[in-house]
C-alpha cells in the first residue's frame, strides 16, 4: 500500500535543465520538478507517493516515439490526465565571458548534436557527445572553460549560470516533442464545455485476438462510428514476433455515443484492452495539425 502522494511535486527523467524540466515549467509551473536517472524512476516517484505526477516524453516529430516508453505505459499502473507539446529550441552556451568566436567544441546529447549541424559547420565548432543536455551544460560549468560550450534547452543556462552564447540555432524549428502527464488515479470527469468547444483525448492499447483479418475488423468500428484516430503504432511484447501490442490515440471521450460503439466492436476483437487515459487535447495539436494541411 503506497502512501498518499506528496502534493505539487511532479517527477521527470534527467536532469535540472533538461526539455522535460522545460515542460514541468510550461505545464505545471505551480509544481516543484522532481529530477529522476530513469523512465522507471519516475513513474516509481508517483506509485510510492514521493510525487504527485509524472511527466513522460512519448514521441518527437523529428525522431518518433521515445524508445521504451510504451512498454513502460501500460504497465506503470499509472493514468493520462493531460499532454503537452513542447517545441525543442536549442542555445549554445558557455561560462560567462564567453565569445561565439571562442567556442571550438560543443557538447550535447547525441540527438541534439545532429539537429545542429548547420550551425555548427558554419563556426567551425566540433560535437563532443555528451550523457545528456542538461548534464553536458552541468558539465561545461563546471570545466569552465572558454572554449568548450554546451547545446541545450535555455532553461540550462540558467540553472547553471552560463551565459547564452546563440539561440534557436536547431536546423528545424518545428521540431516538438509531446509530453504525456500522468497520475495515480484516472480522470474521466472532464468534458467539452456548453458551447462544444474542446476536443477531448482518449489513449488505449489493445492486442487483438488470433484470427483472420482482426486488425482490419477492430479498426472497422472507428471508421463506421466517425471517431478520427489520430495514432495507431504496433510493436512487439515479452520478446517475441507472434506477441504485438497496439498504442492508439482517439478523438473523443469513451461515454461519447459513437465512441462508445466503436470501443465495443474493438473489445470483441482483441484479446486485451487497457485504457490508459482520457484527457483534454492539448491546443497546440489543432494548430499542426493546420499547418500540416
Amino acid at each position: 500500500m503506497t502512501d498518499a502522494p506528496t502534493q505539487n511535486v511532479i517527477a521527470f527523467q534527467g536532469e535540472p535543465g533538461a526539455y522535460s524540466h522545460q515542460a514541468c515549467r510550461s505545464y505545471r509551473p505551480q509544481m516543484e520538478a522532481l529530477p529522476c536517472r530513469t523512465f522507471e524512476d519516475v513513474i516509481e516517484a508517483v506509485r510510492s507517493g514521493r510525487a504527485e505526477l509524472a511527466m513522460l516524453p512519448v514521441e518527437n516529430s523529428t525522431y518518433g516515439r521515445v524508445a521504451d516508453i510504451h512498454h513502460l505505459l501500460p504497465e506503470s499502473g499509472l493514468h493520462i490526465i493531460d499532454e503537452g507539446f513542447v517545441r525543442v529550441r536549442i542555445s549554445l552556451m558557455g561560462v560567462p565571458g564567453t565569445r561565439l568566436a571562442d567556442v571550438t567544441d560543443a557538447m550535447s546529447h547525441p540527438v541534439l548534436l545532429g539537429q545542429c549541424r548547420g550551425f555548427m559547420r558554419r563556426h567551425g565548432i566540433r560535437g563532443i557527445v555528451g550523457a545528456d543536455t542538461a548534464g553536458s551544460a552541468m558539465e561545461i560549468a563546471r570545466r569552465g572553460e572558454k572554449s568548450l560550450a554546451a547545446l541545450a534547452a535555455p532553461l540550462a543556462a540558467e540553472i547553471y549560470g552560463l551565459e547564452e552564447l546563440a539561440a534557436d540555432i536547431e536546423d528545424r524549428h518545428n521540431n516538438t516533442t509531446r509530453f504525456l502527464i500522468m497520475s495515480r488515479q484516472p480522470d474521466f470527469s472532464r468534458r467539452p464545455n456548453s458551447e462544444g468547444d474542446g476536443t477531448m483525448m482518449t489513449t488505449f492499447v489493445f492486442r487483438v485476438r488470433n484470427i483472420p483479418a482482426a486488425l482490419y475488423k477492430a479498426m472497422g468500428g472507428f471508421a463506421t462510428n466517425g471517431v478520427n484516430m489520430t495514432k495507431l503504432e504496433s510493436y512487439m511484447v515479452d520478446g517475441v514476433f507472434t506477441a504485438t501490442q497496439f498504442y492508439a490515440d482517439i478523438e473523443g471521450h469513451p461515454e461519447d455515443p459513437h465512441v462508445a460503439r466503436a470501443l465495443e466492436e474493438l473489445d470483441y476483437f482483441t484479446s486485451s484492452l487497457n485504457v490508459l487515459g482520457v484527457y483534454p487535447a492539448d491546443p497546440l495539436r489543432a494548430l499542426q495539425a493546420a499547418a500540416g494541411d
